[in-house]
């Protein structure tokens, strides 16, 4: 009996090890990625702008990166990677390592790229949403030399002259491209499309005469203000609050909004602690005095979610965007 005891003491010393190894095993866990989170970040942060310096995403996202760095206590330092439509940063983050050192601005082609071509990523498994931030004012634009003062007259020489007119994009299948497909097939017309890597290349094309219409943002408003380039249209839902006098497409009978919404991401599986502290130090510079007035020079809307409300959004953008490549009949990049 004594004998019998001692096993069954024995046994239940061991289950009751094995047991607080099975509490504690979670609770180390937790316990060491709070002490990591808790000294994150302890070096730069890298964010990537998948477009060329000097256009409005570059301009914006290093003021906002400049706020970031004060709340983070390390510098976060903008990186261009631009070309292939905006993607080249999704590509460099979905294979990173998820330690938050490594970031990059999600433009809407990241969500629509998967529908028309094999890509590098899957962006409803690869990458950890952090902060949802803006859209941008997007429009057609002409330099003031051009001979169409208005959408209408540009609308009735492509109409006439069927693949004359060129227009610049950040790149076949971006955003812009899209957009300016949808509207020329509502209107029955035929435009002929260069893509560009950025902004500012396409500002410094049409502004040169090499192209004729350039679909741009906010990058083109001091041109616009010197009178030495014009809006046509822009894509807002609403007119624009520094140029009201500008029609929207809706203001010229086509029932289309597109302003390309963007935020920040990093790689999957990061620590919810320090995506945390990197969604706090972004909001809190979002909201800075510096970057409100820069997004009202850039005509552009706030548009904040946090990590969860990114999350959920990318799943809408993923969804609608499939929708949108099937009813246009798009196809892959060359």
């Amino acid at each position: 009996m004594a004998g019998n005891t001692e096993v069954i003491d024995g046994r239940r010393r061991t289950g009751l090890a094995l047991l607080a190894l099975g509490i504690l095993a979670p609770l180390s866990t937790l316990a060491t990625r709070h002490a990591r989170a808790a000294g994150f970040p302890a070096r730069p942060v890298t964010l990537i702008v998948p477009f060329a310096a000097g256009g409005a995403t570059d301009t914006l996202v290093r003021t906002l990166a400049d706020g970031a760095s004060k709340h983070l206590g390390q510098t976060v330092v903008v990186e261009n990677r631009p070309g292939a439509a905006g993607v080249l940063g999704a590509n460099v983050v979905a294979r990173a390592r998820p330690d938050g050192y490594t970031l990059t601005i999600m433009p809407e082609p990241v969500f629509r790229l998967p529908h028309l071509q094999k890509t590098q990523f899957d962006p409803m498994q690869d990458f950890t949403y952090v902060i949802h931030l803006t859209g941008y004012s997007l429009g057609v634009s002409v330099r003031a030399e051009s001979p169409w003062k208005s959408w209408p007259e540009m609308v009735d020489h492509a109409r006439r002259h069927p693949g004359k007119i060129s227009y610049g994009t950040t790149g076949t299948n971006s955003t812009m491209h899209v957009t300016m497909e949808e509207v020329s097939q509502k209107l029955g017309i035929r435009l002929n499309h260069v893509p560009y890597k950025g902004e500012s290349e396409i500002i410094t094309a049409m502004m040169g005469g090499h192209i004729d219409l350039g679909v741009t943002a906010g990058g083109i408003g001091p041109y616009v203000d010197s009178d030495k380039a014009r809006w046509l249209v822009l894509w807002t839902a609403g007119r624009s609050r520094r140029w009201p006098a500008v029609p929207t497409l809706r203001d010229v009978g086509l029932d289309i909004v597109s302003t390309s919404p963007f935020g920040i991401a990093g790689p999957r599986n990061m620590d919810p602690q320090a995506v945390q502290v990197l969604h706090d130090a972004f909001r809190k510079a979002l909201h800075e005095p510096a970057m409100q007035q820069l997004l009202e020079r850039l005509d552009q809307e706030m548009a904040y979610l946090d990590s969860s409300g990114y999350a959920a959004f990318a799943r809408q953008r993923y969804d609608s965007q499939g929708k949108l490549v099937k009813r246009l009949g798009l196809s892959a990049t060359p």
